[in-house]
């Protein structure tokens, strides 16, 4: 399954940014960029606003298994809104559906 679901992640990724489908203040989980390029880009925009003697704010959310939250009827119904269909489609659908964690801790199992 494992390389079904790097063909289809690598299929997704190249779809959206051909499409320039995702917003470029996103670092981290993408190709070429890093948490680093995010701080970098956070001290520039404060430098700036010190030289321009103005205010500068920041929020900060902790997005750690972010995907874990998300409602998966919901994303399954942006996928034609962003180009994907065809085949692909009921074959996320199939992925996502009834799917569960489960956690082993000391011969605990936990869901």
């Amino acid at each position: 399954m494992k390389v079904l679901e790097k063909a289809l992640h690598n299929r997704i990724t190249e779809h959206l940014n051909t499409r320039n489908l995702l917003v470029g203040n996103q670092f981290g989980f993408r190709k070429g960029t890093a948490t680093e390029g995010a701080i970098f880009k956070l001290t520039n925009e404060i430098l700036k606003a010190l030289n321009k003697k103005t205010l500068a704010g920041s929020i900060f959310c902790d997005l750690e298994k972010a995907f874990d939250s998300v409602n998966h009827d919901i994303l399954l119904s942006k996928l034609s809104y962003y180009g994907i269909s065809g085949k692909a489609k009921p074959l996320l659908k199939s992925y996502l559906q009834n799917r569960y964690q489960r956690v082993l801790i000391t011969n605990s199992l936990f869901s």
